[in-house]
């Protein structure tokens, strides 16, 4: 029997959904929010029920049958650090996402429209590979500063769906191969698979690795240190030198790599040299996740929006391949692996994750 999921994917200002029926889209939609609207809301949480109305009003208008909903799939949030998998949307993983436990972000609006407009329905809520998916091996986690651990933040969701759909092409199961994924889009993560497991990761968000369109990666940090104290930014600037506004943005002014393509193909060697910078900065993460796979690498998959861009994937190609053969999933199908992630629950593919 074909199992029927609505998945909600809330960003900043935009609510993302999608009904499936297993893994066929029937419709999705984007529903974007102004500026003015969100301004209204105090915080994340406080607008919950402003996108579960314009949710609800959608399907009211293509008068679908919420009741025909097996299940109801939500991004995750900002929660602990969790294994990956699917997850119950529990009353704890719930009060979890509306306190924030590792921040406000849109992403925590997930699971907690799944959980409200499933409870109404009387199906089961799900989220699937949160960002603070955290495998790590021990040892990864050490930094230098023992005030300052290495943590796994990441685009969990996506590396964990490219990793199984390779497996499944290959017929073999996710858990018996040694793979490097990575994830190229607003910020870049390279992981470390090992049976299963993100065994180490770049921190994609404030922390290593290479730089990206909108973050700086891993900088010197003995000029951080003086940047922070020299007088001439607040906490709230530095940071935004670093998420945000850092990489392409910071050096040419653009987080779309189609723009720094086409300064490149207009003669600009400047933007030529950045690009090769990028190219050179994930090549050597690559190298690095291959030492921590002691060079037994079954796999690179290369995702993420700028895995479209030829130059790049070429790049790498000639940086890395020698590492080990290079599959490439340009993209990211976020709705599709949130109803995977609960298909693979439902059918007993996989056990349910408790938090």
């Amino acid at each position: 029997m074909a199992i029927k999921s609505l998945i909600i994917n809330p960003g900043s200002t935009s609510t993302k959904i999608g009904v499936f029926e297993d893994e066929t889209l029937l419709f999705e939609e984007t529903l974007r929010h102004s500026t003015e609207e969100i301004a209204q809301y105090a915080s994340i949480v406080d607008q919950k029920d402003f996108r579960k109305d314009i949710i609800l009003d959608l399907m009211k208008k293509k008068d679908f049958d919420m009741k025909s909903l097996d299940v109801i799939v939500g991004r995750g949030g900002m929660l602990k650090p969790i294994p990956g998998g699917t997850y119950a949307v529990t009353d704890s993983l719930l009060e979890d996402l509306k306190v924030g436990v590792q921040g406000q972000h849109a992403s925590n609006l997930g699971g907690i429209l799944a959980r409200e407009i499933a409870d109404t329905i009387g199906a089961p809520s799900y989220i699937v590979d949160p960002v603070v998916v955290d495998e790590l091996m021990p040892i990864a986690r050490y930094s230098g500063v023992p005030e300052l651990p290495r943590i796994s933040i990441f685009h969990a969701l996506n590396q964990k769906a490219v990793a199984k759909r390779y497996a499944n092409e290959k017929g073999v199961a996710y858990d018996s191969l040694r793979l490097i994924v990575v994830h190229m889009g607003g910020g870049v993560s390279v992981g470390a698979h090992e049976n299963g497991k993100v065994v180490d990761v770049f921190n994609a968000l404030d922390g290593d690795g290479a730089f990206s369109p909108e973050r700086s990666g891993a900088v010197p940090p003995g000029a951080l240190v003086k940047m922070c104290f020299s007088g001439k930014y607040t906490e709230k600037e530095v940071y935004k030198k670093l998420v945000g506004n850092g990489g392409f943005n910071a050096y040419l002014n653009t987080n779309d790599m189609r723009d720094v393509d086409k300064m490149v193909d207009e003669g600009n060697e400047e933007a030529r040299e950045i690009r090769d910078a990028f190219i050179f900065q994930v090549a050597k993460n690559i190298g690095s996740m291959a030492c921590v796979l002691q060079g037994k690498v079954d796999q690179i998959i290369l995702t993420g929006g700028i895995a479209y861009d030829k130059a790049v994937t070429d790049g790498l190609k000639e940086r890395a391949g020698f590492i080990a053969p290079i599959t490439v999933y340009p993209g990211e199908d976020e709705l599709l692996a949130l109803a995977q992630g609960a298909i693979r629950v439902m059918t007993g593919t996989e056990k349910v994750m408790e938090y």
